[in-house]
């Protein structure tokens, strides 16, 4: 299979034998239409994710959610949120809970919270699935040019099976999603449909 970067860059991560879904950051501030990062479409993304959380929970395979939260002042946010203004959203003392994630987390399915793009850099992320068996993560959430890009890409260099669900994730464009994910399949992670994914979350 050869894409748009050419055959030297053709490979299959595949599936494992266990795998986890990881939601990045769904959130209000997201799926909100006044929200200060809002989407022109979030709504088949956030569907798309529910049936894959649905999917995990029935079969038995964890579920991690990702959230951005920084403390009063910003005083852990570093360049990130000089870079990204609108990231003071996502203080513990700002207004309009924009922080808070459009779909419930079940009992016991751990909130990663992250200062930056990538779920794993600074947490206990990798620590948590590598514990738990996981070898293979089903990445899903917004945006894709953005925090799910950094998420596959360090899922991959922390030894696991990054699967990117297409219609599970959402842009701020067709352009922008649909090229970010052709760069996603070509290097860092494999590009799945829905319909392809949700098998591999049957109980085993």
């Amino acid at each position: 299979m050869s894409g748009p970067h050419g055959s030297a860059f053709s490979g299959r991560v595949g599936w494992g034998r266990r795998p986890a879904v990881i939601v990045v950051d769904l959130v209000r501030a997201y799926t909100e239409p006044d929200g200060p990062f809002a989407l022109p479409e979030p709504g088949p993304a956030v569907a798309a994710t529910a049936r894959l959380v649905d999917a995990a929970r029935a079969g038995g395979h964890p579920v991690v959610w990702t959230v951005v939260r920084y403390s009063p002042g910003l005083a852990d946010g570093g360049l990130f949120v000089r870079k990204v203004p609108a990231l003071t959203a996502f203080a513990e003392d700002a207004d309009g809970g924009w922080g808070e994630l459009a779909l419930k987390p079940g009992p016991g399915e751990p909130v990663v919270v992250k200062q930056y793009a990538s779920a794993f850099f600074g947490t206990s992320l990798a620590a948590t699935l590598h514990a738990g068996g996981v070898d293979t993560v089903v990445v899903t959430g917004v945006s894709t040019s953005g925090c799910v890009r950094a998420t596959a890409t360090d899922a991959l260099n922390h030894g696991f099976r990054p699967q990117v669900v297409r219609q599970a994730c959402a842009d701020r464009s067709p352009e922008l999603h649909d090229n970010n994910l052709a760069d996603l399949d070509a290097k860092y992670a494999d590009v799945v449909d829905l319909e392809e994914a949700l098998p591999h979350l049957a109980p085993t």
